[in-house]
């Protein structure tokens, strides 16, 4: 009886897999995300679906308040993850690394590798999850010798500024699910672009951290403020743009 329950529990999963559809480029809106809420919690789920280079990708963002109890601690087998703190302070424990967080902050979670997530500040915190698994089979000798877990508190990265264009490299590395994901953030002080239009083989995010964008994809404008997500898929032309007279900042991330 086991065997058999066993047998159509895989049966499920392979189904819900095999019928996700491809993420399309576009705008996510943080304020039309529907939220799921308890007492202590709050849930957006975001995007979940594939990309050019992974058969599993999910966002969603989550919201502890104040002395919500932490989740038992736990390790994804088949997922890598990404961890960007928006707002509020986290007390992050990755294997044997422990770290108070706060916004901008920074995690790469490898396979197999114990987390637990706790609110430790007077308020909410609240802090994005992206959740992958690579088209090729998942490499942790990769992971390992490119640093394996990594945490980055936002306070201690360097801010360099050129052309009133201002840039913070969080990493440029090999994980367990990509030979290359690199991330960074991108302060634009005046209106206008930040580069001419270009295409990559990379899918790419935007995630507005402050001000107004736009951004072009494959020839549709698209605008977002703070919270909020662009996706350009594999191929695509696009730009991006402060859209206002006030200052812009996002990050910027893709992978291969």
């Amino acid at each position: 009886m086991k065997i058999i329950f066993t047998f159509f529990f895989q049966l499920i999963i392979m189904s819900a897999i095999a019928q996700l559809q491809p993420v399309g480029s576009g705008v996510f809106h943080w304020n039309e995300l529907p939220v799921k809420k308890d007492k202590q919690r709050e849930g957006r789920k975001i995007l979940e679906g594939t990309t050019a280079e992974f058969s599993y990708f999910e966002i969603h963002a989550t919201t502890q308040e104040k002395d919500a109890t932490p989740r038992p601690a736990h390790a994804q087998d088949s997922l890598e993850e990404v961890i960007i703190i928006k707002e509020g302070k986290l007390t992050c424990t990755i294997g044997d690394q422990t770290a108070e967080l706060g916004p901008g902050s920074v995690l790469i979670i490898p396979p197999h590798e114990m987390q637990t997530f706790e609110n430790t500040n007077d308020g909410h915190v609240t802090y994005y999850v992206l959740m992958f698994r690579s088209r090729q089979p998942m490499d942790m000798e990769r992971s390992k010798n490119a640093g394996g877990a990594l945490l980055i508190n936002a306070d201690t990265l360097t801010y360099t500024e050129k052309n009133e264009r201002g840039t913070e490299k969080y990493f440029d590395r090999a994980t367990a699910m990509c030979d290359r994901y690199e991330m960074h953030t991108t302060t634009l002080k005046k209106k206008g672009p930040s580069h001419a239009p270009h295409q990559h083989i990379e899918t790419e995010i935007m995630l507005v951290i402050s001000g107004e964008a736009e951004m072009t994809i494959d020839g549709k404008d698209y605008k977002g403020g703070p919270g909020d997500l662009f996706i350009a898929e594999s191929g695509k032309m696009h730009g991006i743009a402060n859209a206002s007279d006030k200052p812009c900042k996002y990050f910027a991330f893709k992978w291969r």
